[in-house]
């Protein structure tokens, strides 16, 4: 089954205990945020102690429901400017309560080579994330099998990875 946009927003909003997303990609095609990367590339940058937005509203509305949301993105150096604009983001996120990991994999093998974006919700429900070589999203599907691979990537990627404040501590430390 694949997830359109009424669809995904439930799953998103409607999780009863745990939202967690596994990124792999260097470079996510989003046209929302084309602007905002042609401003962070000519030099502006947000303040992460004042930044608010719907989004981070919704992740204190999240931890006040006494839920979790939290993700790892898989990375290398260098940062793609992609994922330079995206930290710049991921400071007002953490504090609004996304946990947010770093699994570095420039000098090491990686533990989830191969294994795709996913989402999953409640340790149960997963949506397969679906990209094109560019990073442009194709699609969303629900996986009809078993979850417990990805609840093993899950807890692999948690394992292996930083949390995002010292990742960025040790990058610029």
């Amino acid at each position: 089954m694949f997830l359109d946009g009424d669809q995904w927003q439930a799953r998103c909003r409607d999780f009863r205990s745990e939202a967690w997303w596994l990124e792999t990609l260097p470079v996510y095609r989003v046209p929302q945020e084309e602007a905002e990367i042609r401003d962070f590339l000519a030099g502006h940058r947000i303040d992460p102690h004042t930044y608010s937005s719907d989004y981070t509203e919704h992740l204190k509305q999240v931890r006040r429901d006494g839920r979790a949301k939290g993700r790892v993105h898989i990375v290398t150096r260098p940062l793609s400017d992609y994922l330079r604009y995206e930290f710049m983001y991921y400071l007002p996120h953490l504090w609004a309560g996304d946990d947010i990991r770093i699994l570095d994999v420039t000098d090491r093998e990686n533990p989830l080579a191969g294994v795709q974006d996913f989402w999953m919700f409640d340790r149960a429900e997963i949506v397969l994330m679906h990209y094109a070589a560019d990073g442009t999203q194709l699609s969303r599907e629900l996986h009809n099998g078993d979850p417990e691979q990805y609840r093993e990537y899950q807890r692999i990627a948690i394992t292996a990875s930083v949390p995002f404040e010292e990742y960025v501590h040790a990058a610029h430390g």
